[in-house]
């Protein structure tokens, strides 16, 4: 917070801007426990629902963001997009609030998703830039476990409002999330610029670097981009829908109380709040990547395999909700933000960011688009199917392909990858171990 010339900076800092994705996430709960509400209230048949989910936080819209957010940020700077996106936030979240018909809770999902995706991979990109080599695994968990609070904090309110007050209780939620956004925003208008992102701004004016052309040339960047496509595309289509239409898949299972559905995601979330803590905070600095992100994907399958294949006893859907909460909080969202901002030189870092959360989204948002259907029409195992290969894919990847970049500032790693250092005219040594990709 800004208090005459001081500046938020360090743990607050980091903090500050790891919010966006507990807005994020809190976002895509809201929705999650509100859409059978709003398609009751509406009058709205599955295929609309399916559209809502599609155009909102956890598709279409935050595609559309990033797309957008991820080059302004860097070209004008990380503080920039902290100083609009928020704001833009705050008016789609009280839009869905407020809304007394479908096409304006449309409109709401997607100005809420246009926000969230300008500001998801601009967090991740500074923090990644400000926190020490040594540390960087536990600054950027900071912003997974910030996510991963929102849907504990978000199906924890849902219990507890939407129970007694019914659509009412949905609406709170939205509120609430206003007033989280608006206390951020008050808070990263004291946040400096990231100090790469300075200097690259000085070797960008020397070199004319940067930009979506350059990040679309060179071997560097384009098997970054594939590679980190096929270990995030695999594993958030998966969680896309998870993120949405998981109380459908439970009540698909048998679980028809709205309670114990979002009870369920509490358990799950939990989890993934302490392995993102214990795990890949604490331990992702310290031990074998690989080792750890193929822990958590052979998790996230072995999770699916017993909604798929197991009668879906109590015993079971507990540990499906556990298995799959620890493997979200060591597995590929988190290690994906790590190797998203050290595989990438600073000219172009947010910009493949909002690339790769395009695309991403983008994939999310088409199989949203049927998913509802999908699901009423041929039930859990069909759909778990899909989910499986899909998660069997994210796996093969990051086991194959995981970058050795741990403990190496964003400096050296990017001057082996691109033979010099791209975004500024610095002296750091490199190192002999490989930074593949």
């Amino acid at each position: 917070m800004r208090i005459g010339s001081k500046e938020t900076t360090g743990w607050k800092a980091t903090i500050s801007v790891a919010m966006s994705n507990y807005i994020e996430a809190g976002s895509i709960i809201a929705i999650a426990t509100s859409l059978s509400l709003w398609q009751e209230r509406f009058g709205i048949d599955d295929f609309a629902v399916g559209l809502l989910a599609a155009i909102s936080a956890n598709a279409f819209g935050a595609a559309i963001g990033a797309a957008v957010g991820g080059p302004l940020c860097d070209r004008y700077g990380r503080k920039f997009i902290y100083t609009y996106d928020l704001l833009l936030y705050m008016v789609g979240v009280l839009l869905a609030a407020f809304a007394v018909s479908y096409p304006m809770l449309l409109i709401a999902f997607l100005i809420t998703g246009i926000a969230v995706g300008a500001g998801v991979p601009a967090s991740w990109t500074y923090i990644a830039e400000e926190a020490p080599p040594a540390q960087r695994a536990k600054h950027v968990g900071t912003a997974q476990l910030a996510w991963s609070m929102g849907p504990v904090l978000g199906f924890l309110l849902a219990v507890v409002l939407t129970g007694p007050l019914g659509l009412l209780g949905s609406r709170v939620i939205f509120g609430h999330l206003f007033v989280v956004a608006f206390i951020v925003w008050y808070i990263r208008q004291g946040l400096h610029e990231s100090t790469m992102w300075k200097e690259s701004r000085v070797a960008d004016a020397n070199r004319r670097r940067g930009g979506l052309r350059a990040l679309f040339t060179g071997k560097a960047n384009i098997t970054a981009l594939l590679f980190l496509f096929g270990v995030y595309g695999g594993w958030n289509v998966v969680a896309g829908q998870m993120g949405i239409f998981m109380p459908r898949v439970y009540e698909t299972a048998g679980v028809e109380s709205a309670t114990e559905q979002n009870l369920l995601q509490v358990l799950l979330w939990s989890c993934t709040v302490l392995a993102t803590y214990f795990g890949f905070m604490l331990l992702a600095d310290k031990i074998s990547r690989r080792l750890l992100y193929v822990v958590g994907a052979a998790l996230g399958i072995f999770a699916w395999v017993l909604l798929v294949f197991a009668n879906a006893t109590l015993p079971i859907l507990l540990l499906f909700a556990v298995s799959w909460g620890i493997s979200a909080g060591i597995g590929a969202q988190a290690f994906y933000a790590l190797w998203t901002s050290e595989l990438f030189a600073t000219p172009y870092r947010a910009s493949a960011q909002g690339v790769l959360f395009f695309a991403v989204r983008l994939a999310i948002g088409l199989l949203s688009y049927f998913f509802p259907t999908m699901l009423a029409t041929q039930g859990v195992p069909a759909v778990g199917l899909v989910m499986i290969g899909l998660l069997a894919f994210a796996l093969i990847v990051g086991a194959i392909w995981a970058p050795r970049t741990q403990g190496r500032s964003l400096q050296e790693i990017e001057r082996e990858r691109y033979g010099e250092v791209v975004s500024a005219e610095l002296t750091t040594p490199a190192k002999t171990t490989g930074a593949t990709a």
